[in-house]
């Protein structure tokens, strides 16, 4: 177990590094010296086969080919020219005819294979043309041989193939003593070194297990300790990078976990939805607003396709997965069966350098109040430009009938004058209620806050009104409750609710009805309530959500003829709104109507800036 134990140690590592090196350096130096020796003595014979046997292919291919002219046979002349030419230990020549057939051999003991067909690869090769042919080959005792293979062409016809095998253990017996020789080198050379390595690496163990003890208390997150630094030698220097590192670390860790939760904050505070998906589509990251909106859990979102998820279409749900940025309004409906919204989900290509396109940011907002307002505003302009259409066009056709000689008749022309007056005089009304609206709209229209006594203001509306009520013959009832005295409003903007409600009141109350006016004190004593009621035609059921909207009449028709431009409720609601108060309305057909709104009593309504 000691010797075990041992070779974990810091000092074995560098003992065996330092033989490892001196082993790899004489094997690396050793192979190159021996492989290059080899390749040339491995060369040098086999170009002296090659040699030997195109100078016998050229000899032998008039002979061959018949062209001889001695008497002597071809084949005695082939064997002189084996025998003479070629004189080599340990190899055999063979002259072959085109067929294959062994003419001649410069071993005697294969005599035998004169006549014989010699089936070599090689010598088939050959015999095609082919000029390199060349092998290794292995005895059954063991012996390696190379083994050369040229064509004899005679006037570009193949007329037979040289085939010479030549044994090689003269040459690897060379290549034998040269690695005894390197072998003993190198044992020497390790013996040196491991008694080195011993030596050197005794002066760095110590440095070397401060620093890993270090180290791992760097890793166990204690980035307060120091490694100790015992000089200024390459291990010094690492134990002062260390220390640098660690304290690097240590920021850099803590400004990350700082990102972390900043960006978390803001991803969980975050008034909009956000979902992140990979290259895929698939969602990885949402925030808790994306799912509020969706009405799924994060962990039911991980995973799916977000094409699936806010169906889309499935070409759209490909180009998004492929990065193409787009815009799109949704109407979703929650899976709780809660009211379906509009939402915009914005897509946005998340691109990394040298990868492209990793995934995709859905940024999804509630923009149903948005829409409702843009619809709302395309209702106002209609409504508009139906309010000032109707009384333009009177006036032109009143106008051109005038031109056209109705000025000349006595009877018709103050009629038709005073028609245009009346028409006139509801566009001015309309538009000053369009620009009384407006500045409330853009906050232009400051208060101007005064101490008021309730029952004197509400007195005063009476005695406005007194000759209408009198004409139509209905009673007016003052009702002001214990407690009700003064309050600080702006008397100018309250007097025109008051009186766009008892000008309503009047329209709608037939003769010898009756309108209440009543001012109480909430129960907290902190809001004053004022109402107007009426003895009138009432309002049906359906219109009362819509009451207070812009240009919208209960009967269009019978509005206009009073000579109502349809925003005196609008108007009413913005001013007490502005105060800090409220309004509403209750209601019931053919019984009456009650307007009720409240004010604070204190000095701390919402002014315009």
């Amino acid at each position: 177990m000691k010797w075990l134990s041992f070779f974990r140690t810091i000092q074995a590592k560098v003992i065996i590094i330092y033989v490892l090196l001196i082993l790899i350096a004489m094997q690396l130096i050793g192979v190159y010296f021996v492989s290059a020796m080899k390749n040339s003595l491995t060369s040098n014979f086999t170009t002296d086969l090659q040699e030997r046997a195109e100078l016998m292919s050229v000899l032998a291919a008039k002979t061959l080919a018949g062209g001889s002219e001695s008497d002597e046979d071809p084949e005695e002349s082939l064997q002189v020219m084996v025998s003479n030419l070629f004189n080599m230990d340990g190899a055999e020549i063979q002259v072959l005819d085109a067929t294959g057939k062994v003419l001649t051999t410069s071993l005697l003991s294969h005599a035998d294979y004169v006549g014989n067909k010699n089936t070599q690869t090689v010598v088939s090769r050959a015999l095609q043309g082919i000029v390199d042919n060349e092998e290794y080959i292995i005895d059954d005792d063991g012996t390696r041989k190379k083994v050369v293979a040229k064509p004899v062409i005679h006037n570009g016809k193949i007329v037979g193939a040289i085939y010479i095998v030549a044994s090689m253990s003269e040459l690897y017996g060379t290549m034998q003593r040269i690695n005894n020789i390197f072998i003993s080198g190198i044992l020497l050379a390790l013996g040196l070194t491991a008694v080195l390595g011993v030596i050197l690496s005794h002066t760095i163990t110590h440095p070397i297990k401060e620093l890993t003890r270090h180290a791992r208390a760097v890793a166990e997150g204690r980035f307060t300790e120091k490694t100790p630094v015992f000089g200024s030698d390459e291990i010094g220097q690492l134990s002062q990078a260390f220390n640098y590192m660690t304290s690097r670390l240590r920021e850099a860790l803590s400004q990350n976990e700082e990102e972390k939760e900043k960006l978390a904050s803001i991803l969980t505070n975050m008034s909009d939805g956000v979902i992140a998906t990979d290259e895929g589509g698939r969602v990885i990251l949402m925030n808790r607003r994306a799912g509020q909106m969706l009405g799924v859990e994060g962990e039911e979102l991980a995973g799916r396709e977000i094409g699936t998820l806010l169906g889309l279409p499935e070409p759209e749900a490909e180009s998004l997965a492929r990065g193409g940025s787009d815009s799109k309004l949704l109407e979703i409906t929650p899976n709780e069966g809660g009211e379906p919204f509009m939402m915009r989900v914005t897509f946005t290509p998340i691109h990394r350098r040298e990868i492209g396109i990793t995934g995709t940011i859905a940024v999804l907002q509630d923009v149903t109040e948005q829409e409702k307002l843009e619809a709302s505003r395309r209702e106002f302009v209609a409504n508009v430009s139906h309010e000032l259409r109707t009384p333009l066009t009177t006036i032109k056709s009143y106008t051109e009938a005038l031109e056209d000689g109705a000025l000349e008749d006595k009877q018709m022309a103050p009629r038709f004058v005073g028609v245009i007056q009346n028409e006139t005089g509801r566009m001015i009304r309309l538009v000053t209620d369009l620009l009384h609206l407006s500045r409330l709209d853009s906050k232009e229209s400051a208060l101007r806050k005064q101490l008021v006594d309730i029952a004197e203001m509400l007195e005063d509306v009476e005695d406005r009104f007194s000759f209408q009520m009198q004409q139509k013959n209905v009673r007016t009832i003052i009702d002001a409750k214990p407690g009700v005295s003064t309050a600080m409003l702006d008397r100018d903007g309250i007097d025109q609710v008051l009186d766009n409600l008892i000008s309503n009141a009047l329209k709608y109350t037939p003769d010898g009805g009756t309108i209440t006016m009543e001012a109480s004190v909430t129960e907290d004593g902190s809001m004053l309530s004022l109402s107007v009621a009426d003895t009138g035609i009432g309002i049906p059921k359906k219109d009362l959500d819509r009451i207070f909207e812009r240009f919208y009449r209960v009967d269009k028709a019978r509005t206009r003829n009073m000579g109502g431009t349809g925003l005196g409720l609008s108007i009413a609601r913005e001013i007490v709104r502005v105060h800090g108060g409220s309004i509403s309305l209750q209601s019931e057909l053919e019984k009456g109507t009650k307007v009720t709104f409240t004010l604070p009593l204190n000095d701390e309504g919402r002014e315009p800036m």
